[in-house]
């Protein structure tokens, strides 16, 4: 059972667009110590320039407060690139990278782009996987 996730940009990106579903769920959850989130300097600076695109009906303010909180509540961690790529999307390296500093598993809804990271011992689930196995 994992209590620790990286999560990709994808997850909170789907978590600002709608109150419904796993991954606001997962992003709600997160003050209530249900589980630890793990972030870096490059996984915020890619939240936030993600983010910013204008796609969301967020206000520039409104996503500085998401980030400071997600900030504020996660626990961050300083990484060294010794390897890549890897991913089948080398952009993605990064977070598989986070992933075995931190011990935590990757929160993402396309899973398929990590298939390679089983081979490094680091688990791969959807927001809602996740929130199950956090329910058992």
């Amino acid at each position: 059972m994992f209590r620790n996730a990286v999560m990709d940009t994808n997850v909170l990106v789907s978590a600002l667009r709608s109150r419904q579903g796993a991954s606001f769920a997962l992003l709600a959850a997160l003050p209530t110590g249900a589980y630890r989130m793990h972030i870096s300097t490059p996984l915020v600076a890619e939240y936030e320039a993600v983010l910013k695109r204008g796609q969301l009906p967020l206000s520039a303010q409104a996503i500085d407060d998401v980030l400071d909180f997600i900030c504020a509540s996660a626990q961050a961690h300083e990484i060294f690139y010794l390897w890549r790529p890897l991913l089948k999307d080398p952009d993605d390296d990064f977070l598989l990278e986070l992933a075995m500093a931190s011990g935590a598993c990757v929160v993402t809804w396309n899973v398929s782009d990590f298939k390679n990271a089983a081979s490094l011992g680091v688990v791969v689930m959807t927001p809602r996987e996740f929130l199950q196995q956090l329910e058992t």
